[in-house]
């Protein structure tokens, strides 16, 4: 692995806090995902599910968490199955996990080899009540590929049919939802990466770029620093382009006098950060440019002041508008008459400014959470307001990643430049 070992206190601490939500007698499974196809015998990397790394700390495939905190048998009380290796695997494949490397990495003593899971298994449903399986609840989740978990659910229910099936999901996403220091270090670190990489590139960026050499600036600082990779699709778009929200295809040249948008941030120890920033092509802001930068540079730290405990967060996009909607005025995009005959269902701003502003982070980008429910410390967002102006060719968004604490929010990201001046004096010290 790239990162460097994670202390597996981490992994226990949360496991004992899943284990003080369970009903008495309760069997929770949960599973790798899947190694995923492309064509011909292509396969993509492992992207583990973020529940089982939570629980275990264990990044490989066709790995099964057992836990079973009123088995009569303590040895039955946490297990962990993982895939046997052989000679032929590690010449092709290279090291797996031994039993020994699976204890220290994950903290559980009882490491069994996946061929074993299914005898044990039988045992286990025996003695069990309450049975949790997982799946992905996340609201904007489209479960177009069956996955592991979601075959293991109706195998299990096919062969054990009259046991009491619970769902893990909301129980995993309340435990999630709150960042212990362990989990806000591994994000401050993906944090401090991806302030690399940014910095690299504000010496780079000049007229005659092309987005996509941007791109590969910034996976080279990242990889180098240990960097996982890139935490989402890489959004970098020059002129127009930064006006489309999900703009992937990064091939444009960046041309003198226009802005881009680089929505980019690295993931360490499948922790993510969640970076935008938006510069001058040519290292100077124009006057106009200027004006909307710092219009959504307020708007950031308005909302940084307003996403505090006891905060819904549909209250707080409706007041991120309300600013948003002022900054607009300012900036002569929309009338007074605009707003006093506004459709209170598409107000006026969302022209300019149509998505939300926060989401939670952390082992994904689009962190588990309930949304419904009052913002709490120890929670990690994103802000993350814009203003895009279609017919100017030019868009604005600002990003940084917020832990909410006690008294105050601390900006993981507060090192990175995010001044006028700052910008400027980078993009031209060459």
């Amino acid at each position: 692995m790239r990162y460097q070992k994670i202390d597996p206190k981490l992994f226990e601490q949360n496991r004992e806090r899943l284990r003080q939500r369970l009903p008495p007698n309760s069997l929770v499974i949960l599973n790798s995902n899947d190694i995923l196809p492309t064509n011909a015998d292509g396969s993509m990397l492992l992207r583990q599910n973020s529940d089982i790394f939570y629980l275990s700390g264990i990044h490989q495939e066709e790995t099964i968490l057992v836990l079973f905190p009123d088995a009569p048998d303590e040895k039955q009380r946490e297990m962990l199955f993982t895939k046997e290796t052989s000679e032929l695997i590690a010449i092709w494949e290279g090291d797996k996990h031994t039993k020994n490397s699976a204890r220290e990495t994950s903290g559980i003593q009882n490491v069994h080899w996946s061929n074993a899971f299914s005898g044990t298994l039988r045992m286990l449903m025996t003695q069990a009540e309450h049975v949790f399986l997982n799946t992905n609840e996340h609201a904007r989740a489209t479960d177009r590929v069956e996955t592991r978990d979601l075959r293991f659910i109706r195998e299990t229910m096919r062969q054990y049919p009259l046991h009491d099936y619970q769902r893990l999901a909301p129980i995993m996403a309340e435990l999630r939802i709150i960042k212990s220091d362990l989990e806000v270090d591994l994000i401050k670190k993906a944090c401090d990466i991806t302030e690399s990489g940014f910095r690299r590139v504000l010496k780079f960026i000049k007229p005659g770029v092309k987005e996509y050499e941007i791109e590969a600036e910034l996976i080279h600082e990242y990889l180098s620093h240990g960097s996982d990779g890139f935490a989402y699709d890489p959004i970098i778009g020059s002129g127009k382009n930064a006006c489309v929200l999900h703009y992937l295809e990064n091939h444009n040249t960046c041309e003198d006098g226009q802005m881009i948008l680089m929505d980019v941030a690295s993931r360490y120890a499948n922790y993510n950060s969640d970076l935008t920033r938006t510069v001058p092509v040519n290292g100077r802001f124009t006057d106009r440019q200027r004006s909307v930068y710092e219009a959504v540079l307020r708007t950031m730290r308005a909302c940084n002041a307003m996403l505090r405990p006891g905060m819904i967060l549909k209250d707080y996009q409706e007041e991120v508008g309300k600013l948003v909607q002022s900054e607009l005025l300012e900036l002569g995009l929309i009338t007074q008459k605009d707003v006093d005959d506004q459709d209170s269902n598409k107000p006026a701003y969302k022209k300019y400014f149509m998505h939300g502003t926060s989401h939670h982070i952390g082992l994904d980008v689009h962190d588990v959470g309930d949304n419904w429910k009052p913002v709490c410390e120890g929670m990690v967002f994103t802000i993350e307001p814009g203003i895009y102006i279609r017919e100017e060719n030019f868009g604005c968004r600002l990003e940084n990643n917020y832990f909410v604490g006690k008294d105050e929010n601390i900006d993981l990201m507060a090192t990175i430049p995010v001044e006028v001046e700052e910008i400027e004096e980078i993009m031209n010290s060459n």
